[in-house]
């Protein structure tokens, strides 16, 4: 297969959709160094910054999502569909590219479905448990999806489906160092580490928040990442009030070493943080978002729940559950050691590799028929 490749990569819109683009990009990249790769992505999004600042290019589309219940809102879908395809041609005729993959998001559809119809080789990687429209839609067409959860065959063809898990950060995957430890904990007791997302979770801080008498009492360590948006009042709060092994934090930078200290996490159920989760081996309680598209935090949660690999807290019932489940699951080592079991027989460490793997072997069969 020839060396200087052309890639487009599309899919955006949140972070679960760009940065395993950005992985696998990446990844690319480092198999073929002088390999072409742009980004596609919808103009306004925040793939628009996060992939030059990852060092790609990237071109955008005036694509917008579809709203399903405040339809007036549609307006200008049509429209601005047909500039997004316009624009998709060009940018296919103009870089030619051997694959096109898509991450997911209303940005990829057009310039997947182009590519598709011009007869380029086009490669989905779905995130989640449970499709979403975008991705269900292009799969008819797609050379290969590249799925992380079993049974997936109900939303796309099963001859066209790799399991090969989603990408993750790679610096997790490094083996763990021998270093003084960032946070101030008590080594004797266990750590319960609640990560809410970098705007943290309102649910899951309201529990934590009501029930903070009832974690230091039972003098556990706490991290606590309650996102940019809640911390300066929380901090204002509990100025002076917590235990030295209470931490209170917006974001957390080294999530390799968080992870590692922690026997038990409070997390939301986003794809790419419990593809990490499940790598980590952590014993999770899942809290999945009800903000989220076609509730697809949901599905992910009972992906692992139905398989006694995690423990599934609604949101709505987060302010009165959440804490004492917590507390009786990290006192019981049993229940802990299952968890983390579970958990790991859902882990895919290699994922961005065997993406890769499947796009450079429908790339080498296309070459061979040449």
């Amino acid at each position: 297969m020839k060396k200087n490749i052309s890639v487009l990569v599309s899919g955006g819109g949140t972070g679960g959709h760009i940065f395993p683009a950005i992985s696998i990009a990446n990844e690319i990249k480092s198999k073929y160094p002088e390999a072409d790769i742009l980004f596609v992505g919808a103009l306004g999004k925040m793939e628009m910054e996060k992939v030059p600042q990852a060092g790609y290019p990237i071109e955008g589309i005036p694509v917008v999502g579809f709203h399903r219940k405040e339809i007036w809102r549609n307006l200008l879908f049509l429209p601005k569909l047909f500039i997004s395809l316009f624009k998709a041609w060009s940018i296919i005729k103009k870089h030619q590219p051997d694959i096109v993959i898509g991450t997911g998001g209303f940005a990829s559809g057009p310039i997947l479905y182009l590519a598709s119809l011009m007869k380029k080789i086009t490669v989905i990687q779905e995130q989640n448990s449970f499709a979403g429209v975008t991705n269900k839609i292009l799969g008819k067409r797609a050379k290969a999806i590249c799925v992380a959860y079993p049974n997936m065959e109900r939303f796309f063809p099963k001859e066209k489906i790799h399991f090969t898990g989603n990408p993750i950060r790679q610096v997790l995957l490094a083996p763990k160092e021998e270093k003084p430890c960032s946070w101030d904990i008590k080594h004797d007791r266990p750590t319960l580490l609640i990560i809410g997302g970098s705007l943290g979770a309102r649910q899951v801080n309201k529990a934590i928040d009501l029930h903070t008498s009832a974690l230091i009492d039972h003098d556990i360590n706490v991290i606590w990442q309650c996102g940019k948006f809640y911390y300066e009042e929380l901090k204002e709060k509990y100025s002076d009030k917590l235990p030295s092994n209470f931490h209170i934090v917006p974001f957390i930078s080294d999530m390799k070493e968080a992870y590692e200290i922690s026997d038990l996490v409070i997390s939301r159920a986003g794809a790419g943080t419990i593809s990490e989760l499940c790598v980590m081996g952590k014993a999770t309680i899942l809290v999945p978002s009800p903000n989220v598209a076609e509730d697809h935090q949901t599905h992910n949660a009972l992906a692992l729940t139905d398989h006694k690999a995690a423990i599934l807290v609604k949101d709505i019932e987060a302010p009165e559950k959440l804490v004492a489940k917590a507390l009786s699951v990290i006192e019981n080592k049993e229940v802990i050691a299952s968890l983390e079991k579970e958990i790991q027989r859902f882990a895919k460490p290699n994922a961005v590799e065997d993406i890769v793997k499947v796009t450079t072997h429908l790339m080498e069969k296309r070459d061979e028929k040449l």
